[in-house]
């Protein structure tokens, strides 16, 4: 059973979007931590449709936020606890989308992912394994969880851009190639970008480039 994920929206008028995306939040953060980059991303992308969903449960190392599922180096849990909580968290992000598409009247092709640290991780693993391709994956300071497994699950192959900061002190950039080599190996157009200097979070250089692979890709 599906948890229902609550989002706010901004965008493109309700009934009027031609494209939507919707953004992941990292560990310990909320749908809002991340619905903010719709403001410089929306004048170029004006007939898109932004959400922003909280995860589905709150953060065992933050009260205050939220997580797609448990760290064990973090917060004590099991790697079966961890294991379970992605896959679970992965069926609710699969029926957020489902949703979207439903209320904007979009298809598959019209919507992107874009996460940020453990919502990148979600975003890996949910797209590829959907029916059919999402308009795109923008990754930030993230990881593929299972990179043996992807070649094994993947049904369908949008388009990945990767971005990762040199100085992550939170998720490795090494992580950035060993996902990219995976993904290319699996098939999949894959672009990657190394912000320098840049620790865990989001540069204006990578947000650039993340408006040019949507604005490329995404209808309207």
């Amino acid at each position: 059973m599906t948890r229902k994920l609550q989002s706010d929206r901004k965008g493109a008028a309700k009934g009027q979007a031609r494209s939507a995306v919707i953004f992941l939040h990292g560990y310990g953060a909320d749908g809002a931590d991340l619905l903010g980059l719709s403001d410089p991303l929306a004048p170029h992308l004006p007939g898109t449709a932004f959400y922003a969903p909280n995860a589905p449960e709150r953060c065992t190392g933050n009260p205050f936020g939220y997580q797609w599922f448990p760290i064990p180096w973090l917060d004590g849990s099991s790697e079966a606890q961890a294991r379970d909580g992605m896959l679970a968290a992965a069926e609710d992000v699969n029926a957020f989308i489902d949703q979207v598409l439903t209320d904007e009247g979009l298809e598959p092709a019209a919507l992107a992912l874009v996460g940020f640290s453990q919502g990148t991780m979600i975003s890996l693993h949910v797209a590829p394994r959907r029916p059919a391709p999402l308009a795109g994956v923008v990754g930030f300071s993230g990881r593929l969880l299972d990179p043996a497994a992807l070649a094994r699950d993947v049904v369908s192959k949008p388009p990945v851009l990767l971005i990762h900061g040199d100085a992550d002190e939170m998720v490795p950039v090494a992580s950035l190639p060993e996902a990219a080599d995976a993904l290319t190996a699996a098939g999949f157009e894959t672009y990657t970008h190394v912000s320098k200097g840049l620790g865990h979070g989001i540069a204006p250089d990578g947000l650039s480039l993340a408006l040019g692979f949507l604005h490329e890709r995404l209808p309207g």
